[in-house]
């Protein structure tokens, strides 16, 4: 076998690709005669030719008949082995499939053809020792607990319907039906149904026009009115747009929030028995919680410096592939905050795709410089931090520990966690040694 490395990158639309390589691959003749010759054999042990007998079927007809199918079978066996015995020779290390082009397979020939393909980008590790990082504030104050202690009565409240036949007044709660439709018509446009629904009158999630609007109102009435909402309205579905809205107020209800004392705590089931305990267990879990984000900006600042002072080329299939994991990301949110799939078909993947590239981008020099960084280091994933990771997966999958290696095992997938998981190590130490 023979082989030969392109001294050219493979141009792509935005000029020349650093990580691209192509090399020239030789199968010997011998080599292929004899891969030829056990497919072949295959062949007539299968093959079904009317006029002959399973297996008495002469090799020529074979030939003849199957020849697409042999070339197939043979291509395939020996393209993948010989191109990763050359890449492995060369001590590259392919980081895309091969696009295969001038194959050549002729009958006692070598085979031949040319395979190009993106590689790991060499780059010096710039100085990562002095990273600063700005410090946030994780201690509780006082005012906080106390508004965590309100929102846990709120969540608490009980709902007593109105009776009396009265107006609708700030702080009552009306329950309404409504159905609302975009204001410009459009005829694909579909409308807002919503059969019962809670709306506080002044409350402060409360769209203001559904405040201003319903006020006053008694049950039985029903009011109508348009709202226009802004371009970065949370609803990504309402957003910019200005919908009319026909609102049936079906009745009243008045709010009722629990007193704020030992026995409020203990109904929790939080494992504290006083109003105090309740205080210090708030206090102390949002103050891990603070930690806990102070430590994740903390360590994005790391990884944008990281990213600003090493200056090298990304593989695009690996940038493809954070895309793709971005994207997914972002559909599973939508979907999992309603959005229905004939939406999301709808959505311009081009623009969302152009959208992800430069945080993608990111993504990826930061892995491939965390990675140089934990050798540097000598930082390692011991087989307890593996499993520990193997166990919290096959738990989610309902599935063993073992059963979840094994299927991680085969389609590699056990050494990207390995690498993440030391990525993630690499970055904590970053994070220790500069906050």
């Amino acid at each position: 076998m023979t082989a030969e490395t392109s001294t050219k990158p493979t141009a792509s639309s935005d000029g020349p690709n650093p990580c691209q390589r192509e090399i020239a691959i030789e199968v010997p003749a011998d080599v292929v005669t004899a891969e030829s010759d056990a497919v072949l054999a295959r062949y007539q042990k299968m093959a079904r030719v009317p006029g002959f007998r399973r297996g008495k079927v002469p090799a020529s007809i074979i030939r003849q008949r199957f020849a697409d199918e042999i070339k197939s079978e043979i291509v395939e066996a020996l393209v993948p082995r010989y191109f990763r015995e050359e890449t492995q020779k060369q001590n590259l290390q392919p980081v895309s499939q091969p696009r295969v082009t001038d194959l050549r397979l002729n009958r006692g020939e070598p085979l031949t053809f040319r395979a190009s393909f993106e590689v790991l980008p060499e780059f010096k590790l710039a100085a990562y020792d002095d990273i600063p990082i700005e410090k946030f504030p994780t201690e509780v104050t006082e005012e906080e607990v106390e508004r965590a202690l309100n929102n846990l009565r709120q969540q608490r409240a009980t709902y007593t319907p109105v009776e009396e036949q009265r107006p609708l007044a700030d702080g009552d709660f009306a329950v309404v039906g409504f159905r609302g439709t975009p204001a410009d018509g459009a005829p694909d446009a579909k409308p807002v149904e919503v059969d019962e629904v809670m709306v506080e009158i002044g409350g402060e999630d409360t769209i203001p026009e559904f405040t201003e609007n319903l006020r006053g109102a008694k049950a039985g009435e029903e009011r109508s009115f348009s709202v226009k909402y802004a371009d970065d309205f949370a609803d990504q579905r309402l957003a910019g747009k200005t919908m009319t809205y026909t609102v049936e107020v079906k009745g009243i209800k008045t709010r009722s929030v629990p007193e704020l004392n030992d026995d409020f705590a203990k109904e929790l089931n939080a494992g504290v028995n006083t109003l105090e305990e309740l205080r210090h267990r708030l206090s102390e879990n949002m103050k891990a919680e603070k930690a806990r984000e102070a430590e994740h900006r903390g360590k994005d600042q790391i990884v944008e410096e990281l990213a600003k002072r090493n200056d090298f080329p990304v593989p695009e299939a690996m940038l493809e592939q954070a895309i793709d994991v971005r994207l997914e990301r972002g559909l599973r949110a939508l979907a999992a905050q309603g959005m229905k799939t004939e939406d999301m078909k709808r959505m311009d993947f081009g623009r969302l795709r152009a959208g992800q590239r430069e945080a993608a981008l990111r993504e990826v020099k930061a892995s491939l410089i965390l990675e140089q960084i934990a050798g540097e280091e000598k930082i390692e994933v011991g087989e307890e931090e593996l499993d520990r990771e193997l166990q919290g997966l096959a738990s989610q999958a309902k599935q063993t520990v073992e059963e979840m290696r094994a299927r991680l095992t085969r389609d590699g997938g056990l050494d990207r966690m390995r690498q993440r998981l030391r990525n993630e190590k690499a970055l904590d130490f970053l994070y220790r040694r500069s906050a």
